[in-house]
């Protein structure tokens, strides 16, 4: 099935940045939020997108006129039912996207396609509430959805094998680059990321560093563009927080730390000052701390075949900027050093040693 038509619910951050990714690569768009000042929001910040893009000289002008003139409003739920796709990206809250997708599921035909672009949730239990759910699948884009190239190609237990394919075939054609994940809590990349952060902010609760002396080692210890309190800052706190608790299912490893709870629950920026001149064993231990947050998730998502190692590696570079991608570097490191790293988590909360760590050194062969 060709995919040519595209309908968005949902005009908030991510909506408004997949529209505007799909209009630019000529797929027309509607899309639809219970606040029609949203919609409107959202068409006229992809527009200046376009038009930035040809200030850059990355688009002509006639490209831009056309992909802007490609989105359009819907009024209501039913302008999608001549939709060959539709995305849902509405707050994470499973109740809420469960309640949408029982009601496309009356408006829609058969052969539409449904997909979540839960970044968490698991996509089986949300496919329990879609009429003939062999048609739906998880495409979890990264934000920001206009420029970051990276999507999530979600299988659930009953998605059509011929959905997926169909799936990697749009992200390709729209200029994305499609990780293929199993079903699981987090996927493969927020399975690290939320965990990453979260022992950012363990560090700060226990005063093994500032913020600022967390952030400015995680560019070295992973080679991050930028540290987890910068980026918490910027997706917000609250936001974090939730894609942290929603991973609670896997154990007492992934429940988020106080002050993550503190400043998410109040959805406060964490203050960041200057780093100065680090300490080398306090160097360290913020490192081990940054690196046990990363691998051991990792470790546990490859023993769940959620992604290849290959695939978790490009995600951690391409989509959160990582020079140091999580599976390379456990090979560059060693089975022992990683082993080390990881012993605090598989004594203080009995995690089960995951059996990939039996293949460390060569992960990517």
């Amino acid at each position: 099935m060709t995919i040519a038509k595209v309908g968005i619910v949902g005009a908030g951050t991510m909506g408004s940045g997949i529209a505007t990714n799909l209009g630019q690569h000529g797929l027309e768009v509607v899309l639809y939020d219970s606040r029609p000042e949203a919609v409107e929001a959202a068409i006229a910040s992809a527009r200046r997108f376009y038009a930035r893009q040809v200030e850059k000289g990355r688009m002509s002008d006639e490209a831009a006129e056309a992909a802007g003139a490609r989105l359009g409003a819907a009024a209501d739920l039913g302008a999608m039912a001549d939709r060959d796709l539709v995305i849902e990206a509405v707050f994470e809250d499973f109740a809420l996207k469960a309640d949408l997708f029982r009601t496309l599921s009356d408006i829609l035909p058969e052969r539409t396609r449904i997909a979540t672009n839960t970044s968490c949730l698991r996509v089986s239990d949300l496919q329990r509430h879609v009429a003939a759910p062999a048609r739906f699948l998880g495409l979890h884009y990264f934000s920001p959805a206009q420029i970051n190239p990276v999507v999530e190609v979600v299988r659930g237990e009953a998605t059509d094998p011929a959905v997926i394919e169909e799936a990697l075939a749009f992200c390709r054609a729209t200029g994305k680059l499609p990780l293929r994940c199993r079903d699981s809590y987090g996927f493969a990349i927020n399975r690290f990321f939320c965990p990453y952060t979260n022992e950012a902010a363990r560090a700060l609760d226990e005063g093994l560093g500032t913020t600022a002396e967390i952030d400015a080692v995680a560019k070295e210890a992973v080679g991050a563009a930028a540290g987890p309190f910068f980026v918490m800052n910027i997706i917000k706190p609250r936001i974090n927080l939730h894609a942290i608790r929603n991973l609670s299912p896997l154990g007492p490893f992934y429940a988020p730390a106080a002050s993550m709870i503190e400043h998410g629950e109040a959805d406060r920026p964490f203050a960041i000052g200057e780093a100065g001149e680090i300490p080398e064993a306090r160097r360290r231990a913020i490192a081990d701390r940054l690196l046990l947050g990363v691998f051991l998730p990792v470790l546990q998502a490859l023993d769940e075949e959620v992604a290849s190692p290959a695939d978790i590696d490009t995600g951690a570079r391409e989509a959160l900027r990582f020079a140091k991608p999580p599976c390379a570097l456990m090979d560059e490191l060693g089975r022992s050093e990683v082993t080390r790293i990881l012993a605090p988590a598989l004594e203080g909360y009995g995690v089960p040693t995951p059996a990939a760590l039996a293949r460390v050194g060569s992960l990517r062969s």
